[in-house]
């Protein structure tokens, strides 16, 4: 099987991911649960899981956050800054899983820079968006549709300067593109653990810049007496047992791509994804939608094929696609593809150019 689906889960993982979880099931017990060694060795390897992504995210480890997915963490952030009315910023690309937390509060939600591949046009729409009764501004890194990448530093610059809290998604972007809490000051990072951290589905991580109100409460292993859950952090938004062989997993992930560097990993993809875009875009009846600013996903159209047709019709060739509205008809939306939907071609690391050359084969066969 050609993989080219990493937007949705990266598949093809470190083989010392699968290890470390396997390795965790029969030995780690549940961390602050107990002083016995199994306990404690979980506890220390939990802890170092925070380690590592506070060393790949600037952060410190107590504000690493585990979570269950990167919708789990958006739901975490949202839900504490945001309330019943408020008024909020998004940008025009953004996931169902800051749309419909946002619709499910009643937040009146303005939508900031709509023009697909022009970092300008979204920062000053942000600019002009951004007013005194803006309770919070939510932004994605990466759009999860056509890669195109947000200038979130210069919005994280400009929410510190107007006071406004900011809460980046990270979904895309996490272990690609440099992320970073300190840089931004942003009050929440949310990303998944199954994407470009090649962890395990079931994982994610939202990084705090402020304590979250919790989304769940119940035991922490800590402060057990009080009946409220704890105000420290990680504890406050980490209730109930952890997911100790996924964040086992997870951070043989971490060690991964902090081994190989978010920028060799960047320089890698990106190589890929521009001769891809031009081979795509030497095509007959192949739409592409390719501009500056573009990370390791593309979207494309095909003349006459509806995109869910022949995005199965590329699976049974075994070419991994997705095909649809991928969660963000927002996105569609800005870039006026709503209705038809396109085919997303997503790469990761682990992507070869036989890869690209077998799925442009693909291609070309379903137009004969």
């Amino acid at each position: 099987m050609i993989y080219l689906d990493n937007a949705a889960t990266t598949l093809q993982k470190p083989p010392q991911v699968a290890r470390a979880m396997a390795g965790a099931v029969g030995r780690l017990a549940s961390p602050g649960r107990g002083g016995h060694p199994a306990a404690m060795e979980a506890a220390r390897a939990v802890y170092g899981c925070r380690q590592l992504a506070a060393r790949l995210f600037d952060a410190r480890p107590e504000q690493v956050v585990f979570t269950l997915n990167a919708t789990h963490a958006l739901n975490l952030a949202i839900k504490t800054l945001v309330r019943p009315g408020d008024r909020v910023v998004v940008s025009g690309f953004e996931h169902n899983a800051v749309m419909r937390p946002l619709r499910g509060l009643g937040a009146r939600v303005a939508v900031a820079g709509r023009k697909l591949f022009d970092p300008a046009d979204t920062l000053a729409a942000m600019d002009e968006a951004i007013d005194g009764e803006t309770a919070a501004v939510v932004c994605t890194h990466v759009s999860n549709v056509f890669g195109y990448r947000l200038p979130v530093e210069e919005i994280a610059a400009l929410c510190r300067r107007r006071g406004v809290p900011l809460i980046v998604d990270a979904a895309q972007s996490a272990g690609a593109l440099p992320v970073s809490l300190e840089r931004w000051k942003a009050a929440f990072i949310a990303m998944p653990g199954h994407k470009g951290l090649y962890g395990p589905q079931g994982t994610g991580i939202l990084l705090c810049g402020r304590p979250p109100a919790p989304l769940l409460e119940g035991g922490t292993g800590s402060q057990s007496r009080s009946f409220s859950m704890p105000e420290d952090l990680p504890d406050r938004g980490e209730a109930g047992t952890h997911n100790v062989p996924g964040i086992c997993g997870l951070a043989a992930g971490l060690g991964y791509v902090l081994e190989r560097g978010t920028a060799a990993i960047a320089r890698r993809e990106g190589a890929l994804l521009e001769r891809f875009c031009r081979e795509l875009a030497a095509m007959d009846r192949v739409r592409v939608f390719a501009g500056p600013s573009q990370s390791a996903v593309v979207s494309i159209q095909l003349e006459g094929r509806d995109c869910e047709e022949a995005g199965e019709a590329l699976g049974r060739l075994g070419v991994a696609v997705r095909a649809g509205l991928h969660c963000a008809p927002l996105a569609h939306e800005s870039a006026g593809t709503l209705e038809a939907g396109t085919i997303r071609l997503s790469l990761s690391d682990f992507t070869g150019e036989e890869d690209l050359r077998g799925a442009l084969e693909a291609l070309r066969a379903m137009q004969e």
